[in-house]
């Protein structure tokens, strides 16, 4: 089979409808169960939250707050929905450090569904080189291969030579990890002399370039990538058509303005928000931090969800002028103070090493009345002096920057 299940080509406005029905229930577990959403939610009627447009009225909760507020309420902050025991078999920390539960449900980060895309299946040995100390990713991809009948050698990472050793005598056809550990193996089982075993590959973690994945084709191995995160699991995968990501079907994506909770129009890049309905870390709005944006159209292969450019970069745009921070969402409330202000990027240079704002403004009429109240807002809101400049609509760049520091030191 082509497809991991049915649900990958159904209609589009029966996958909506599903996503839709299900969004009460799980706000109401949310509510009833994890402390942090009973209070970020309180006077939510969940049974009202069943359109796109309901949901983005609900607060975003970013990744960025989540460190402080699993400070303030060990473990999770307040977000998880389960306990020690049975139903947390193991607990990870990431770089934060932030704290991730893990369930006993098979696959529980949902990520069988992209390796079945990338040609995993029932009988493959998958050599696998994410960490399983500390962070999440070696279980996030065993797991993944537990749940499609594979067999998994945990090689963890680094040990160069005894992996190679391991791949000679084993022979795995399949390699899970960074594409440049996989690069670093090819290039090693070359100079001792063993023929690699792999024909595909699922990679995540780095950047993947085109050329990247060619040159790895040219050695016979077949990779792919994945959106994944440790507290989301799978977001979106690639697919054969090697034309974006196309969003997993246990996720509801959204594309935000950096700063803010409001939807951007399609195909402009911004914020992934995306709303889980795992009911052990129900994440509701979840600001990932990183940006892209949606592809129009569906894609070749015969997949009807939603497909997204993938990874591209990050929309925590936070930076410190004359030593006070100013924040992507201080520039949305500017903007949302002057209905006149279509879209705005605020650029921090330094002429002379003196710092300067200068808020960037697609309007479709200008003048100096504007330009002042603009500016008084500006000093309002961030405490600092800046300048205003008009442009035309659709002239701003679309790449998500909100804040663009492009000052120079030398």
């Amino acid at each position: 089979m082509n497809y991991y299940d049915a649900r990958e080509t159904r209609d589009p406005a029966e996958r909506e409808r599903e996503l839709m029905a299900r969004l009460p229930a799980h706000i109401a577990h949310a509510q009833a169960n994890a402390p942090a959403f009973a209070a970020l939610l309180e006077g939510v009627d969940p049974a009202t939250v069943t359109s796109r447009e309901a949901l983005a009225r609900l607060p975003v909760t970013r990744k960025s707050e989540l460190v402080e507020r699993q400070k303030a309420s060990r473990p999770f902050g307040g977000f998880a929905a389960t306990k020690w025991g049975p139903t947390c078999r193991r607990v990870f920390a990431s770089p934060g450090p932030l704290y991730e539960p893990e369930s006993a449900r098979p696959d529980y980060y949902r990520i069988a569904r992209a390796f079945h895309a990338a040609g995993f299946r029932a009988g493959d040995l998958v050599h696998n080189t994410f960490s399983y100390h500390f962070t999440p990713a070696g279980s996030m991809m065993e797991t993944a291969a537990h749940a499609l009948g594979c067999t998994v050698f945990p090689a963890g990472v680094g040990q160069t030579e005894q992996q190679v050793a391991a791949i000679a005598d084993l022979r795995p056809n399949a390699y899970v990890g960074t594409p440049s550990f996989l690069r670093i193996l090819l290039d090693k089982a070359g100079e001792l002399g063993v023929a690699s075993s792999f024909t595909k590959a699922f990679v995540s973690g780095e950047a993947f370039p085109p050329a990247l994945q060619e040159a790895f084709a040219a050695r016979g191995v077949s990779a792919w990538q994945a959106y994944a995160t440790a507290d989301i699991g799978l977001i979106a995968y690639e697919t054969s058509a090697r034309q974006g990501m196309v969003v997993d079907e246990d996720v509801i994506l959204e594309i935000v303005r950096p700063g803010t909770g409001d939807p951007v129009a399609p195909g402009e890049v911004g914020e992934v928000v995306v709303t889980t309905f795992n009911p052990d870390y129900p994440l509701i709005r979840f600001g990932t931090g990183d940006l892209s944006a949606v592809l129009p159209g569906t894609s070749p292969c015969g997949r009807t969800n939603v497909r997204i450019k993938g990874w591209m970069g990050r929309a925590d745009q936070t930076t410190k002028v004359k030593g006070m921070f100013v924040h992507p969402g201080q520039i949305a409330a500017v903007a949302k103070r002057h209905p006149e202000i279509l879209r705005a990027r605020l650029v921090v240079d330094n002429p002379d090493l003196n710092d300067r704002m200068t808020l960037h403004c697609e309007t479709a009429q200008s003048g100096e009345a504007l330009a002042d109240a603009i500016a008084a807002s500006i000093r309002e809101l961030t405490k600092l002096r800046g300048e205003v400049s008009f442009c035309a609509p659709g002239s701003l760049a679309n790449d998500g920057k909100v804040i663009d520091d492009v000052r120079k030191y030398d």
